[in-house]
């Protein structure tokens, strides 16, 4: 069984069992998080689509930790003014497990 969710202005396709990395969200480990935007419930053949959400779908996760992601560098230059800078940014996200899916 599979679902399409919608978190932050992005969609993600699930299953049970399955680690996802969503926005940062400031939950403790272990922590339950649920879905409420499901726009799709699929599987066995069979595929319920939201207009545009599923009601009374759902999906829970549950929360693995905060994760940091790759840095990103930012350099700015201003050609013939000696002007050079260079910095960086790495942005925090929250890894989930999606534990439980519902139609």
């Amino acid at each position: 069984m599979y679902a399409i969710i919608n978190d932050g202005s992005r969609q993600y396709r699930v299953e049970e069992g399955q680690e996802l990395v969503v926005d940062y969200r400031d939950l403790p480990v272990g922590e339950k998080l649920t879905f409420e935007k499901v726009l799709a419930v699929g599987g066995d053949g069979e595929v319920k689509l939201g207009q545009p959400v599923v009601k009374g779908a759902s999906v829970t996760a549950e929360v693995l930790g905060p994760e940091k992601g790759e840095k990103l560098v930012v350099q700015k230059l201003r050609r013939r003014k000696n002007m050079r800078r260079k910095t960086g940014c790495r942005q925090v996200f929250t890894r989930v497990r999606i534990a439980n899916i519902t139609a």
